[in-house]
């Protein structure tokens, strides 16, 4: 059962973004990049006040630099679909479990990222989760 409302085409942007952002990391690293996204709509906080859908997530100006390159426009996979649908239903991974933010140094990860705490680090991007006092909706149940 999905998390956040999730039409056909909100599957096949969230994809086309896992795959931008990602591909690179395989399945896994392209699962994280949707659970981030999904954890953005509902977190509710932060920089992400007020994103209620996967377009907004996806659109949200500076949010991912894949938006600003033609890969991204590519025709989603159905593979990527698959992987999109897995974020959307609340399949969460660790690092990326309550993470809100990550990025790929071209070293080792800081220990903070926009003020946020590291948490782990899958093949070359590193994941940031918010205190739970500043942001309590990342880390309730669905």
């Amino acid at each position: 059962m999905a998390v956040v409302k999730a039409r056909d085409q909100d599957i096949a942007l969230l994809a086309r973004l896992l795959r931008a952002e990602a591909e690179g990391e395989g399945p896994q690293g392209m699962l994280m990049v949707g659970v981030v996204g999904i954890n953005r709509i509902r977190a509710n906080c932060s920089d992400f006040r007020g994103l209620r859908t996967i377009p907004q997530m996806v659109y949200q100006p500076h949010a991912f630099e894949a938006t600003q390159h033609s890969y991204f426009y590519q025709k989603a996979r159905e593979r990527d679909r698959r992987l999109a649908r897995r974020a959307v239903n609340g399949e969460r991974v660790w690092p990326a479990r309550f993470s809100l933010w990550y990025f790929r140094p071209p070293g080792d990860c800081p220990q903070t990222w926009y003020n946020q705490p590291f948490v782990g680090r899958f093949k070359r991007h590193c994941f940031y989760e918010p205190e739970a006092e500043e942001c309590e909706g990342i880390y309730n149940t669905y």
